[in-house]
């Protein structure tokens, strides 16, 4: 009997294995096409050259410190893949009974935006991993933050920071309030429900997610949160 349990697991291991290995050959060789078509040196470097390219520098801290808070609050901790909050969303999506979180980092969605659809496969997760090594090896976090800030969608047909801000506001990323800059930083995890022309409720919601995610870590005591959300 023990020895067919111990078989049994032998095999189950051995198919894991297998499938593992065959979804990173398959994440690597989807990396390997894509960088061959434009090598990541070469699309930093056209993204750098649009006209409306926002400079890290030129953005509030406000903003920054929000976009960090919300989306990857350990970004200038980890190495581009936060294994804490990989294994946070798969507990999450095996008790949601779906794939309804990425736990992506900010080097991960950048590496999406740069190359890949939004189409949640695991080779293609895998092929992000590949391109994350070479951004965080090749560029600094605040490389890479102000690369992410240049190519995230905000709705309404914007693309970046810059866009955004004269869209929203018709301000320049320098110039947002704290409201506005707190407000922004949330959009981009649902751009279709938070970027309503109304200040809808759950635009509210996301925005209150933003600014308790900045006190929880540091960035805003409670007082001034509240006084951010009620501007």
């Amino acid at each position: 009997m023990w020895k067919f349990i111990r078989r049994t697991i032998i095999v189950i291991v051995l198919v894991l294995l297998c499938a593992i290995g065959y979804i990173i050959y398959e994440g690597y060789s989807m990396y390997q096409n894509a960088i061959s078509m434009v090598d990541i040196e070469e699309k930093v470097n056209n993204l750098r050259s649009l006209d409306n390219y926002t400079k890290i520098d030129d953005v509030t801290k406000m903003y920054k410190d929000a976009v960090v808070a919300i989306e990857d609050h350990r970004f200038y901790e980890h190495p581009g893949f936060d294994f804490i909050a990989t294994v946070r969303a798969i507990l999450a999506n095996i008790a949601d009974k779906e794939f309804s979180q990425g736990g992506s980092t900010i080097s991960q969605q950048l590496a999406k935006n740069l190359y890949f659809s939004q189409e949640k496969k695991m080779t293609r997760k895998v092929a992000e991993l590949f391109v994350v090594m070479d951004l965080e090896k090749n560029y600094s976090k605040d490389d890479i933050l102000e690369l992410y800030m240049n190519t995230i969608y905000y709705g309404r047909g914007y693309y970046g920071i810059h866009d955004a801000c004269n869209g929203f506001f018709k301000k320049l990323p320098n110039e947002l309030t704290d409201y506005e800059a707190t407000y922004l930083a949330g959009i981009p995890n649902a751009p279709s429900i938070y970027s309503s022309e109304k200040y809808s409720e759950l635009a509210k919601k996301r925005h209150k997610q933003v600014l308790n995610a900045m006190v929880r870590y540091g960035d805003l005591t409670q007082e001034e949160a509240d006084r951010i959300y009620n501007e």
